[in-house]
């Protein structure tokens, strides 16, 4: 065999991963700019699920989604959204082909790791006022002293109605923060593993220290604070029993590197995936083949439970009422339709190795990252895609020019991790995993690739616009 039939066979047999930059035209260069600069914009504007479930309302407004109500005639085009108490959302662009076909499905999670604050937060120690927290998600407890944090949410008080929490979020507003020990007197937290080094019980925001009233008063760098709540938004220390108030970084999203290739920002797990789902279903021009549906899930980050997570009935409701309306079965239905599972997945750092296994790992700047199964250790906690499903979505994206990968989630016994995937596939859905490669993930401050994110997006359009 000579050279160059030997270079013909590999390259017929062999699979050779390409660089995504050796891929990419000019010109889609310049649109995965343009899409990335609207993705920073959605992620400042997202920091908490609710923010998140309300961006997402308000650009599918703006596209011309309406709200669903049950029984309403929808044809094909029609753009139709439901809100699961504001917290997840769920949009449709109804397809040509009846319902009993199938659906095509892209689901996502909108909640991040962060802190919330517990029922009973408020308190005073040694005239510092503080608000005790409890971690959401799995965090390194370590990564969330000394930053600057902002705090969102909502107080729902006893005649119903609801206050807005916004505080730290914009330029000259004070932020808040979780103090640590000093190097000098650090040896003995030294020791520690890296785990214990920060009790989740330390996690504690410090809120002020200017007090008010006489000397011979107690608590009076708690009552200052709250006399500022009160001043601000109206409530009383009772009032935060029935709060939802997170702690989340108080930073914006921005570019990263001297070439500006990535971006930097929290909460890329899983919005970086969301935004794409959605903004691949609001491009649409014209009504797909099959009902496209977009499901951004709360509670991702803590298994999926609850009134608004993946294992919620609304997202089965929202989809029986659609079948409702042209007489088909909600289990015909999923047993035709194709979900990909939205979600991120670690990408290969070399700083860390060993936790690794190079040839199966997702790069940054190589496209989506496929899972064929997530979960940890002997594949638990995973669907595990069936090859026929893998095949599937290789087709859809080398037809669509999707740059893509695959890949595991770390070194066998190193760990692992899970997704919404499972949950679909327990539906009789067939259910791919997809997403973005994430450095540093669930840390404050992540880091994606441009590229990475574009040909996400890409991928989830390609589905929305199968033909079969």
């Amino acid at each position: 065999m000579d050279k160059t039939e030997y270079q013909e066979l590999k390259k017929q047999l062999l699979t050779k991963k390409k660089h995504g930059y050796d891929l990419l035209s000019q010109e889609e260069q310049t649109a995965m700019e343009d899409y990335c600069a609207g993705y920073k914009v959605f992620l400042d504007a997202s920091k908490t699920e609710r923010l998140c479930a309300a961006e997402a309302i308000r650009l599918a407004e703006a596209k011309g989604y309406r709200l669903y109500r049950p029984g309403m005639e929808l044809k094909s085009g029609d753009r139709v959204y439901s809100c699961n108490r504001g917290k997840a959302v769920m949009l449709a662009r109804i397809g040509k082909k009846p319902l009993d076909q199938g659906i095509q499905l892209a689901a996502a999670h909108i909640d991040s790791p962060r802190l919330d604050l517990k029922p009973n937060p408020l308190y005073e120690d040694s005239e510092l006022a503080y608000f005790k927290t409890h971690y959401y998600g799995g965090i390194r407890k370590y990564q969330w002293v000394t930053i600057p944090l902002a705090l969102h949410g909502v107080v729902a008080l006893k005649d119903g109605s609801r206050v807005t929490v916004r505080i730290g979020e914009e330029e000259g507003e004070p932020r808040l923060v979780i103090t640590d020990l000093l190097p000098h007197l650090g040896a003995a937290q030294n020791k520690k593993p890296l785990a214990e080094a920060v009790p989740g019980e330390t996690l504690n925001l410090l809120l002020g220290s200017r007090p008010i009233g006489g000397e011979e008063e107690s608590g009076r760098v708690k009552l200052a604070v709250m006399r500022l709540l009160h001043e601000k938004y109206g409530i009383v220390e009772d009032d935060l029993t029935s709060a939802e108030l997170e702690a989340v970084p108080a930073v914006k999203a921005c570019d990263i590197g001297l070439d500006r290739s990535l971006i930097g920002a929290y909460g890329h797990d899983d919005r970086v995936c969301a935004y794409a789902a959605l903004k691949a279903l609001l491009d649409l021009e014209e009504a797909p083949e099959k009902t496209a549906v977009c499901i951004l899930a709360d509670k991702e980050e803590i298994g999926s439970d609850g009134v608004t997570g993946m294992q919620s009935a609304a997202f089965d409701t929202f989809v029986e009422d659609l079948c409702a309306g042209q007489g088909v079965t909600l289990r015909s239905c999923f047993a035709k339709s194709f979900c990909l599972s939205a979600d991120v997945t670690a990408a290969y750092d070399p700083n860390f190795p060993d936790v690794f296994e190079k040839r199966n790992e997702s790069q940054l700047n190589y496209g989506v990252g496929l899972c064929k199964y997530t979960g940890a250790r002997g594949k638990s906690g995973a669907s595990d895609a069936d090859a026929e499903t893998v095949a599937y979505v290789r087709r859809l994206f080398d037809e669509a020019g999707v740059i893509w990968q695959i890949s595991e989630l770390g070194k066998v016994d190193a760990g692992g991790g899970g997704t919404v995937a499972m949950f679909m596939a327990n539906r009789n859905i067939n259910t791919l995993d997809a997403g973005v490669p994430v450095l540093s993930m669930h840390a404050p401050f992540e880091t994606v690739a441009k590229l990475d994110c574009y040909e996400t997006y890409k991928a989830m359009k390609a589905v929305f616009q199968a033909k079969d």
